[in-house]
């Protein structure tokens, strides 16, 4: 979870700007988030019980807890470097994370686009009968809305359509 995203969340949980700002700042300056500090911080909070019998309160405290937690442990893996350092390296990363974002995105657009292909052009129950052994990508292909839903039936074997030029019902040797 990043922090954007904690901030998206405490602010649709807790009504308290405070609070949030006060754990964005022990956050930044890597001091331990508790609710006894977040309590002797704030300036209407008197007590840390205040914050843990909270709901809101208490799982805003957990996510930064939480986030805290996982940027110590991304620190103790890392060697030791410079902060500007492991900054230029995070946004590396960040940069490589939504490139990977915009090649599945592409990926997944051009599979659809043929699967569509695919049956337009009456292959479907061939394509379904390759998947039948990927119970879990067909699965995931259903909830994406690119396999039909219904069933799939031949065409009739008996009768043959007309013919597109002269609108007669074609032979069953040759079409005139």
């Amino acid at each position: 979870m990043t922090s954007s995203d904690v901030l998206q969340v405490a602010e649709s949980a807790v009504g308290d700007p405070e609070m949030l700002r006060i754990l964005q700042e022990m956050l930044d300056n890597d001091e331990k988030i508790t609710a006894r500090a977040v309590a002797r911080k704030h300036s209407e909070i008197g007590h840390a019980s205040s914050i843990t019998r909270s709901s809101a309160r208490s799982e805003l405290l957990a996510r930064f807890q939480e986030q805290q937690a996982q940027y110590r442990a991304w620190r103790a893996r890392s060697p030791k470097r410079s902060k500007d350092q492991l900054a230029s390296q995070l946004a590396q990363k960040d940069v490589r994370i939504a490139e990977l974002e915009r090649q599945v995105e592409v990926l997944r657009l051009s599979h659809i686009a043929m699967i569509r292909a695919v049956g337009e052009l009456g292959g479907m129950s061939k394509l379904l009968k390759l998947y039948e052994g990927y119970s879990i990508a067909r699965r995931e292909l259903v909830e994406l809305g690119v396999l039909p839903a219904g069933q799939i039936a031949p065409f009739p074997v008996g009768k043959r359509p007309p013919n597109s030029f002269t609108g007669h019902e074609a032979a069953d040797g040759a079409e005139s």
